[in-house]
């Protein structure tokens, strides 16, 4: 079973991506409220996938990505953001993740990205 990390300083985007992945059968799910928070966890539990938000307190999605990323370049960290954050997405790019979803987002374009990356449930 596929297990996700979901990092997000809001915990209702938290709460809104887990049931998303429960309910399409992803039940193996893991919560970050930080950047700091998630490269603790990844390292903790190794998730087969990561779903970040790039603007968080005490460490941002952008340094967790790489700090991940520094030590384990097989990474899947997927970033999840509102727009108007071009620079940031496309530094995060550069730096490796798999894809980029925008907030607010549908379930369907969540659901694609998750099973691109880990295949059905």
């Amino acid at each position: 079973m596929a297990k996700i990390l979901v990092v997000d300083d809001a915990a209702f985007m938290r709460k809104v991506i887990r049931d998303t992945l429960t309910k399409n059968g992803y039940s193996d799910v893991t919560e970050a409220v930080d950047g700091k928070d998630a490269v603790e966890q990844y390292f903790e539990i190794h998730p087969d996938l990561v779903l970040m938000d790039i603007t968080m307190p005490n460490m941002d999605g952008l340094e967790a990505l790489k700090a991940i990323r520094a030590k384990d370049s097989n990474a899947n960290i997927v970033m999840c953001s509102a727009m108007g954050q071009e620079a940031m997405v496309v530094e995060a790019v550069q730096a490796g993740i798999k894809d980029f979803i925008v907030k607010p987002f549908k379930e369907d374009r969540l659901m694609k990205t998750v099973t691109s990356i880990l295949g059905a449930p």
